[in-house]
């Protein structure tokens, strides 16, 4: 008898970690955190403030819902795939009630929110009824959800234009903290007293930790499963709507690869991969040491002295470091956790109590140093070096400040691209180093690494907080960075756009490589003259929610009038991925046996829909576009590409960072005709655009004379 209750003490879950205590893990983290104040404190520009405080809040509460509510799931030893994309569904369903509805947002909110409840029930039946594993269930609905979404947004790509009464939500302030807060902290609450102050909760645990066993106890095992994930439907629509309102539009991508930085962060605060065991302060936890990790990197500044010393390319840690980091302690906590259950269960009762104890702080202790290891990454051996700058700081005289005086400012220019792996602003990232050189400025090169809207609202908030003295941005969405860049001119930071345009309010100036009509005329008449004036041609464009692109398609379809005997059969969108355009090209020369050219409406379309037509045989279709002529030069000798289409990518970069510089310094300003431009010379100002020039056409003549 006493073995039996021996063992029985070890494996109940409640027994293991008393709910009223804190783990040795959850210690380990808050330590990491204070690590992270400490490093990210001294090296990173603002980090310490309020403003940076109420920033990082407010970014997190969408994921910091969806993580909360996987908490209960992967305590029953399950998994949802799907709460990013019932985030998306719900945003489109939302925006689409609300516009084409014609709806009130808060009614239109509220089926939207019951629309993701009802497919959190979806999951549970398929789940629960279906005996269907949840790694299946939701890796179907994921899918679904998005698919759904897409289909509901039509190809419009968004919905924006909502009343300054919603947006409140996601931008508003009660009682001086952020509107969302007041959802997010009660929200939190509610969880921890569910997953750790209720017989519900325990019934999860059991569950989790022997589904078998909890039948036999006699626990409604379906019921509490359904529970689960149909709270999480729920928290996934509230998490839309906070979305939405946040950054101003709807669309179906919204929290795109939310799920897995949501499990990240309920993993690292202790909960168990396997089942049985959880901790709703561990998941807040491991929230925020994600938070502060992404949003320190972008703050922190290396000290000159080390920037010269080591010849460093610049002055900024890499962004990517924080997804290397994260991932290193996530595996090593799995990895650990996986070890410790093993060890657990093949446990007897010939081990005493002490002996299992010994195991698991061991493991603590090999996981904490595990986890400080990886933090202390991110000072990228800034330690090490503390008494070698402290020696360069007192050789290099006073002029650092003291008796040579305040140090002249260096102007600080933050630029950011649609998408960092883009070919074409890999060229526009040349031309901005170029002129950052030549003026004598910092130059910061930050982005999403695709095209993310989000995630560009994301940067602009950090930038804000570091204080910048310019923000240059191609912006993805107009409607959902504006916003942001209106709270940085409210700053006093000077707003420049690129590439693709905001709301006029939002910016100071706008860098134009060619007017819209321009580069429509130019691709419709270029497409013509190759089609021969009749047949069908098909469109490739990028993002659906690319402002520039957008104007570009659009002038492109309302020239069809002009050619009668010309015609657009479909316009499809590559989410500026080469690959994916490829793969739509030969989509579209299966569909339209007849088909005549493609025009590829953004510069990873053009080979893209070029090695469509060449694996499919097809050398009748024609491929023209806007792209770079490296990537193309093959293409166009092979007599695939006729022409592409574009401006001097470096140039738009170059001018950008004149343009920043020229404002902060007054040299450019509202009501000026022209701007001298460094060796671009005198440019024609229309309005508050910078016109770069006019499209030019690279074809199989010319084509070997550029190298960009």
């Amino acid at each position: 008898m006493s073995n039996i209750t021996a063992t029985n003490s070890r494996e109940s879950p409640a027994a293991q970690t008393p709910d009223w205590e804190i783990s040795p893990q959850q210690v380990i983290l808050a330590l990491v955190l204070l690590f992270e104040i400490t490093i990210f404190g001294a090296l990173g520009n603002n980090f310490l403030s309020l403003r940076n405080l109420s920033t990082v809040s407010v970014q997190t509460v969408e994921l910091g819902l969806l993580a909360l509510a996987l908490t209960p799931i992967i305590l029953t030893g399950g998994i949802d795939l799907s709460v990013a994309s019932l985030v998306g569904l719900s945003a489109v369903l939302f925006g689409k009630l609300w516009r084409d509805g014609g709806l009130p947002p808060w009614i239109a909110g509220s089926i939207a929110v019951m629309v993701a409840t009802v497919g959190g029930g979806l999951n549970a039946l398929l789940i629960t009824r279906g005996k269907i594993p949840p790694l299946i269930v939701t890796l179907g609905t994921f899918s679904l959800f998005r698919g759904v979404a897409e289909g509901l947004s039509g190809g419009q790509g968004s919905f924006t234009g909502f009343p300054n009464s919603f947006l409140a939500l996601g931008n508003g302030t009660i009682a001086g903290l952020p509107t969302q807060l007041w959802i997010f902290g009660p929200t939190a609450v509610a969880f921890f007293l569910l997953v750790h102050r209720s017989i519900v909760g325990r019934g999860l645990a059991a569950i989790g930790f022997t589904a078998e066993g909890a039948r036999y106890a006699g626990l409604r095992t379906n019921q509490l499963t359904a529970l689960a994930y149909v709270m999480a439907g729920f928290c996934s629509g509230l998490a839309a709507l906070i979305y939405v309102s946040r950054f101003g539009e709807a669309k179906g991508n919204a929290a795109y690869g939310y799920e897995l930085m949501a499990i990240t962060a309920v993993v690292l605060g202790g909960t168990s991969i396997f089942g049985g065991r959880a901790s709703v302060i561990g998941t807040l936890l491991g929230l925020a040491a994600i938070a502060l990790l992404e949003n320190g990197l972008r703050l922190a500044r290396v000290p000159d002295v080390l920037v010269a010393r080591f010849q460093m390319r610049g002055t900024n840690l890499p962004p990517e470091l924080g997804g290397v980091l994260t991932g290193i302690i996530l595996l090593v906590t799995i990895a650990l956790d996986f070890s410790w259950l093993h060890q657990k269960r093949a446990a007897t009762s010939t081990i005493s109590p002490s002996e299992v104890i010994d195991m698991r702080n061991s493991q603590l202790a090999v996981l904490c140093a595990v986890i400080v290891a990886a933090a202390l990454i991110i000072a990228g051996g800034n330690f090490m070096l503390v008494g070698s700058l402290k020696r360069e700081l007192t050789a290099s005289g006073p002029t650092m400040g003291g008796g040579g005086g305040a140090p002249s400012h260096k102007l600080v220019v933050a630029m950011m691209p649609k998408s960092k792996g883009n070919a074409y602003f890999i060229a526009c990232q040349r031309g901005a180093e170029e002129a950052a050189k030549e003026l004598g400025v910092e130059l910061i090169w930050d982005g999403p690494t695709s095209a993310d809207p989000a995630e560009q609202n994301k940067i602009v908030e950090t930038w804000i907080t570091r204080k910048v003295d310019v923000i240059a941005v191609a912006v993805e969405n107009a409607g959902g960075l504006s916003t942001a860049l209106k709270k940085a001119r409210g700053a006093g930071i000077k707003v420049i756009t690129w590439d693709a345009d905001a709301n006029k309010d939002a910016r100071d100036f706008f860098c134009n490589q060619a007017t819209p009509d321009g580069i429509g005329d130019t691709m419709m008449e270029t497409a013509a003259k190759e089609m021969g004036g009749e047949g069908k041609f098909v469109i490739i464009s990028g993002s659906q929610t690319a402002a520039n692109l957008n104007l570009w398609r659009d002038r492109v379809l309302k020239r069809l009038k002009d050619f009668p005997k010309i015609a657009c059969a479909e316009v499809v969108y590559c989410d500026d991925k080469q690959n994916i355009a490829m793969d739509l090209g030969k989509q579209m020369l299966n569909k339209y046996p007849d088909l005549k050219l493609i025009l590829a409406n953004c510069s990873p379309a053009v080979p893209g829909g070029a090695e469509a037509v060449k694996q499919s045989n097809r050398p009748e279709v024609k491929v023209i576009g806007l792209g770079l002529p490296n990537e193309n030069k093959k293409y166009v000798h092979d007599g695939v590409t006729k022409a592409v289409i574009l401006w001097n990518t470096a140039d738009l970069g170059y001018l950008a960072v004149q343009a920043s510089k020229a404002a902060v310094e007054g040299k450019l300003k509202p009501g000026d005709t022209t701007f001298e431009a460094g060796r671009l010379r005198k440019l024609n100002i229309e309005g508050t655009d910078i016109i770069l020039g006019k499209p030019f056409l690279f074809t199989k003549e010319n084509i070997d004379q550029f190298d960009f």
